[in-house]
């Protein structure tokens, strides 16, 4: 996906870190999302028999935290990956036609 991406000239950044605060605590936790591409859509990984409720919690909590307008949810173990990809969007979704 990274060097499809490279080729195209799409940018993106990989194992991004998040700083957790939690009411002006900053959390010792590390969580890295997969990919943040064109810094609006966030991008889960993953090769599970089947996509589970945690792994949407996962990437909605990631939305919320880098404050991203979209996230994709891939499962590559797949016979057909656009069966197994699902897309959510945040309220910063609502506010993208605003900045273009």
């Amino acid at each position: 996906m990274k060097v499809e991406m490279s080729k195209l000239k799409i940018n993106f950044k990989v194992q991004v870190p998040v700083v957790i605060n939690y009411k002006g605590h900053q959390i010792n936790k590390t969580l890295r999302t997969d990919l943040i591409v064109e810094d609006l859509v966030i991008v889960e990984l993953k090769s599970v028999s089947s996509l589970q409720p945690i792994h949407e919690a996962q990437l909605l909590t990631y939305l919320k935290l880098f404050k991203k307008p979209k996230g994709l949810l891939i499962n590559f173990n797949s016979t057909n990956i656009s069966k197994s990809t699902r897309s959510m969007v945040t309220s910063y979704y609502d506010k993208l036609d605003q900045c273009f």
